[in-house]
């Protein structure tokens, strides 16, 4: 425990002076330098978090949990899970000719009940009829942008697959007419997919009903692994994927940026941390007096040793915490900073087209910050042991001979 004149003595030792002129730099700067790790460290953290949570619910709002492919055999839909929807879907690529628009994308088709229950159908950014009849499409909305096209307008749509003629095999074409417009809020998807219907894209494909694909939707998707191995045992001669499998990379990349960058950021703690040792070096030099007085009045060198550490202590936890707010005050209003940087200097801060999200994300986790606290108090605590016990080895009497 620290006692009233060890408090005593820490806060007057604390107080500036005019005299402390380069102290007090080295004092700020270290405590600047720790507030600002801590700070930074949260944001991305945060945002980093964010981002991996807003990818996986868009993923997961835009594409079937768990997909088993057919091995030549029609797959029939099961009523054993009752966690999970499953429906019946098939898909294939094509190309799309508007005037002088040309796009390939991927065809994904479904029966009308089907698709209406999709959770992308649902959402507020579904524009026009949920009815996917026979030659009829949805289109994302940036294919409709860049093809120039809105709800009710008809386009051609060319298949890969042949039709023998007089003059040869020409590509199938058909001309379908957009019955809406969705927003997955992945741009990627809204460029590259297209929804039709299900027999339709049969016909418009030549392939089969043994060809059809089994996808599910599960109340938790997030537990997939297990509903992988149920999936399996009902499904043994079938391959089963699922959402985690289709991204695994992109997953693995992003855990791998993550650590990555909390380990670099970590430095900048680690190196405003140091600064404490040669702050607390020059205070224990210009306080040599003041030792040997505590020490001629029987201050024991315990006290002393506490007296430096605690001084240490108290800059970098107070840093610390100070950091911490303001790291979770940026992570809670980080869109709103970007949208004002990007309007003052006229600049892109998260490109929609490279980064998919059309918002920059942020999630604050309670455990990161807890994590990143620690160690940042913890490096305070390492620095600030040896110039404590390097004052408290000072000796009274040769400190006091000189004065």
């Amino acid at each position: 425990m620290i006692t009233q004149l060890e408090k005593e003595v820490i806060f007057r030792f604390l107080k500036t002076r005019k005299n402390d002129g380069f102290l007090n730099v080295i004092s700020i700067f270290s405590f600047i330098g720790i507030s600002l790790g801590v700070a930074v460290l949260i944001i991305v953290m945060s945002v980093m978090n964010g981002f991996r949570t807003e990818l996986i619910n868009k993923i997961l709002g835009f594409n079937a949990h768990a997909v088993v492919q057919p091995n030549n055999k029609p797959l029939t839909l099961t009523k054993d899970f009752n966690f999970a929807e499953n429906i019946l879907s098939n898909n294939g690529e094509a190309v799309i000719l508007n005037k002088d628009n040309t796009k390939g994308v991927f065809l994904k088709g479904y029966f009308k009940n089907d698709f209406e229950k999709l959770q992308l159908v649902n959402n507020d950014e579904y524009y026009g009829s949920k009815s996917l009849k026979n030659n009829s499409i949805s289109i994302g909305k940036e294919l409709s942008l860049n093809l120039n096209v809105n709800v009710g307008d008809s386009i051609l749509i060319m298949s890969p697959v042949g039709i023998k003629t007089l003059v040869g095999t020409l590509p199938k074409q058909e001309i379908f007419k957009i019955i809406s417009i969705f927003d997955s809020g992945l741009s990627d998807y809204n460029q590259n997919i297209v929804y039709v219907n299900l027999e339709t894209l049969e016909s418009f494909f030549n392939k089969k009903i043994e060809d059809r694909f089994l996808e599910f939707y599960f109340k938790n998707p997030k537990n997939i692994e297990i509903h992988k191995k149920n999936l399996t045992k009902i499904y043994p001669d079938n391959l089963v994927y699922t959402w985690s499998d289709m991204n695994k990379s992109l997953f693995e990349a992003l855990k791998v940026e993550r650590n990555v960058m909390f380990i670099i950021l970590s430095l900048i703690i680690i190196v405003a941390a140091f600064n404490i040792i040669s702050g607390l070096t020059i205070l224990v030099k210009n306080k040599t007096r003041d030792i040997g007085i505590l020490k001629s009045i029987g201050v024991s060198n315990k006290s002393i040793k506490k007296i430096f550490f605690f001084i240490g202590f108290i800059i970098g936890t107070s840093a610390t915490f100070f950091g911490a707010i303001v790291g979770i005050i940026f992570s809670i209003y980080i869109e709103n900073i970007r949208q004002f940087i990007s309007n003052i200097f006229g600049v892109s801060l998260f490109p929609e087209d490279i980064y998919i999200l059309n918002s920059m994300p942020s999630e604050i986790n309670l455990n990161s910050i807890i994590i990143i606290s620690l160690c940042s108090i913890l490096s305070t605590i390492l620095v600030s042991i040896y110039p404590a016990s390097k004052a408290s080895k000072l000796d009274a009497v040769k400190t006091l001979k000189y004065e």
